[in-house]
């Protein structure tokens, strides 16, 4: 497989590239530098089903003034041991700076093949700027514009004849997206770094270390793969101060509308707060698969009267959520983590499992012989239902009064009936009354 890895100071356009070279939009762009502080990791199609791995670094700064240089530095250079190509980008309206000249020299002491890809080149001043580069003494240049897409064909054609007898089948098949979702310093990066493996993420004690959502893939050879996203830690709106750190979130309760599962941390020390609820309620809003897991659950390893206690408060406190099922785990001891993608699996194949028509109606059928409903003093009748969707399950049943009439504990009855009886416990279940024309 081959692997090209994007790397520079901060805001030259490393994540614009990424994403134009993938063709999404993932990495977020922002004019503050430092924005990406971890690493998007996908590929770039280069023919027909195949292509390369693509891995974009937080920015790089040799100064190392604060903690956060520091460890993107040292992932960086993990990853770039393991590069076949490093992209080397730079800031043609800036010109040439020192900082550039000090990572070209990193650069070469690792000794891998270097293209340096000078970026924002959009106008004749750009053009004339960019001249500056020369002098850093690289043989492969291109000037491209990410943004406007200027060069991009001939960069990926470049790409193509370096690695065309190293390309990869593009991952096929059912990927699982599972997005760690949580408030800040829960333990969703240190979870992702043990279901990983190894030291994938920034792991800190300050709340909101991951500004980005982090992508890492699990490929195995039986059964489907995992794409896990290890989002922002959520905070309260009017907490949140930084424009970036809005973004985050943004970007966070965006992602939580395109993936398949969630892994909700919270922790045995805090319990369920009223920021988790509200988190939770998202979740609840967008009908999303979900595993509650509670994290820290060590403090409780002497004392199991507590912890059954403990459980049965989080129950009541997410009754809204009579389906999600929990597991206890330690992050950081790996306590019960090996069970989690088995549960994740388990989940999503009850996500998206359908029910025949006639298994359906003979469940309503059943339900009709024992339960009688009035609406607005009218007999709720029922004349029949289907399975229209999956991921959500989503079922349409057919009555004979205004939907808009029917009560909420009707429809809440129904939803539960619907995840009890059809074998839907541990996923949300979407119930939408049609008036029979």
């Amino acid at each position: 497989m081959f692997q090209a890895v994007i790397v520079g100071r901060p805001n030259v356009g490393k994540s614009t590239l990424f994403n134009t070279l993938i063709g999404e939009r993932k990495a977020i762009v922002e004019r503050t530098p430092g924005i990406t502080r971890d690493f998007m990791v996908d590929y770039i199609e280069l023919e027909e089903g195949k292509g390369i791995k693509l891995i974009d670094t937080g920015g790089i700064d040799l100064s190392e003034r604060d903690f956060f240089s520091k460890v993107i530095r040292e992932i960086v250079e993990k990853t770039l041991y393991q590069a076949d190509l490093i992209l080397f980008v730079v800031d043609a309206k800036e010109g040439l700076v020192s900082a550039d000249e000090e990572i070209a020299s990193y650069l070469r002491k690792l000794g891998k093949p270097i293209w340096l890809i000078v970026n924002k080149v959009e106008s004749k001043e750009d053009e004339k700027k960019a001249q500056e580069f020369y002098a850093l003494g690289f043989s492969e240049i291109f000037f491209i514009s990410a943004r406007e897409k200027k060069n991009i064909p001939l960069l990926k054609e470049a790409l193509y004849e370096i690695a065309k007898d190293r390309l990869i089948a593009l991952p096929e098949g059912p990927i699982i997206k599972v997005a760690i979702l949580g408030r800040p310093n829960v333990g969703k990066s240190t979870l992702l770094n043990k279901l990983v493996g190894y030291e994938r993420v920034i792991v800190s004690e300050i709340p909101g270390t991951t500004r980005d959502c982090v992508d890492v893939l699990i490929e195995r050879e039986r059964g489907p793969s995992f794409l896990l996203i290890d989002t922002p830690g959520i905070r309260r709106r009017a907490r949140i101060e930084e424009r970036a750190e809005k973004f985050s979130v943004d970007k966070a309760l965006d992602t939580l509308k395109k993936i398949d599962v969630v892994l909700f941390l919270i922790t045995a020390e805090e319990g369920v707060t009223h920021q988790d609820k509200t988190l939770l309620r998202q979740v609840e809003k967008n009908y999303k698969a979900c595993l509650l897991l509670i994290n820290k659950w060590d403090l409780f390893e002497k004392n199991k009267g507590k912890a059954q206690v403990f459980l049965e408060l989080v129950k009541h406190h997410l009754k809204f959520l009579p389906w999600l099922p929990v597991l206890p785990i330690s992050a950081k001891r790996g306590l019960n983590v090996e069970k989690i993608l088995p549960m994740v699996e388990e989940v999503y194949a009850e996500y998206h499992k359908r029910i025949p028509t006639s298994k359906v109606n003979e469940f309503i059928e059943e339900l009709k012989k024992q339960y009688t409903f009035n609406v607005k003093g009218k007999r709720l009748k029922i004349y029949y239902a289907t399975q229209v969707e999956v991921s959500p399950p989503t079922f349409v049943v057919f009555v004979n009064v205004n939907p808009e009439d029917i009560p909420k504990n009707v429809e809440k009855f129904f939803r539960k009936s619907f995840q009890q009886f059809l074998g839907f416990e541990k996923v949300p279940v979407k119930v939408i009354f049609r008036l029979r024309s």
